[in-house]
């Protein structure tokens, strides 16, 4: 993982707070004298030093500001004091986005798409690696080449299924997925390939006129939780910026067991897909948010 250190400071500038050295993960500033100094060999880019500087002296030239930029709207770059938002209107929000299985045909701009991305990566990385890679398909065209090849993949893995001795084998070394598979899913699988065949009804993408793939470079500390909050964040702001979502697992495991797939959108052998979101403009209204199961919550006092 690259740790090269990219910070610089103006000492001119500089007020010697010492901020900057409190905030540092890997101890890349120091205090020397009056000035805050960079001392390290490594640094995690994590840009708290710059963040936290009264003076606006401190630059990290690792972080992209492109990144940071939206065109869809303005963002307020200035921070946000820890209890200074509305909870109730986050809890909301939260509520609110479900997943859509019922899409308009309207294609969606692409300077949407891209400042979800944007939003995407405003998520914690583990050691902050942010190795996440974002696959886009901007047309329902795309999407349907997509869906088209995981339903082939699908349709290969039930006839796998349905053979008994082959399920049998796998289950007595140990690999009972696919006889899971085929009591669990054959049959619903089944419905769908036919009537994705003979109707080009869409179950699988649910006539989403965009898709992302989120996955991760190989050399993140914890690439899968990485993509997954990226993918939070990319679901809570499509939801206030008009559009639907769904999370696809059907596609993700197609990817994981069928890399032509992953080849044929480009994504490196290397890189690892970590969930696929369905997006579009939704042809659902709720008149209310829904409750969730009832959950397991524990304490611990030692």
């Amino acid at each position: 993982m690259d740790r090269t250190v990219t910070t610089v400071i103006d000492t001119v500038r500089c007020i010697g707070c010492g901020l900057c050295v409190k905030v540092c993960p890997y101890g890349t500033i120091s205090m020397e004298g009056e000035k805050a100094v960079v001392s390290g060999d490594r640094s995690m880019s994590c840009g708290h030093c710059a963040a936290i500087c009264p003076a606006d002296a401190i630059r990290v030239n690792a972080i992209d500001k492109e990144s940071s930029r939206f065109t869809t709207f303005t963002a307020d770059d200035t921070w946000l004091p820890h209890g200074e938002y509305d909870t109730a209107q986050l809890v909301r929000l939260m509520g609110s986005r479900r997943s859509c299985r019922n899409y308009r045909n309207i294609p969606v701009n692409r300077a949407l798409l891209d400042d979800l991305v944007n939003i995407g990566i405003t998520a914690p990385s583990g050691t902050n690696s942010q190795l996440w890679t974002f696959t886009v398909l901007p047309t329902r065209k795309a999407v349907l080449n997509l869906a088209g090849r995981v339903a082939a993949f699908f349709k290969k893995l039930n006839r796998m299924s349905e053979k008994r001795y082959l399920r049998f084998f796998l289950k007595l070394i140990g690999k009972p997925e696919l006889d899971a598979f085929f009591h669990e899913q054959h049959d619903s699988v089944e419905q769908a390939l036919a009537e994705w065949e003979n109707s080009g009804i869409d179950r699988l993408f649910h006539g989403a006129t965009a898709v992302m793939v989120i996955g991760s470079k190989p050399g993140a500390s914890c690439p899968k939780e990485d993509a997954l909050l990226a993918t939070q964040n990319i679901l809570l702001a499509a939801h206030s910026m008009g559009l639907g979502t769904c999370l696809i697992g059907f596609a993700v495991e197609a990817m994981k067991n069928d890399i032509a797939i992953k080849r044929f959108l480009d994504i490196p052998d290397d890189e690892k897909v970590y969930s696929v979101i369905a997006l579009g403009y939704s042809d659902e209204k709720y008149q209310r948010t829904a409750g969730r199961k009832k959950y397991t919550q524990r304490y611990y006092e030692a």
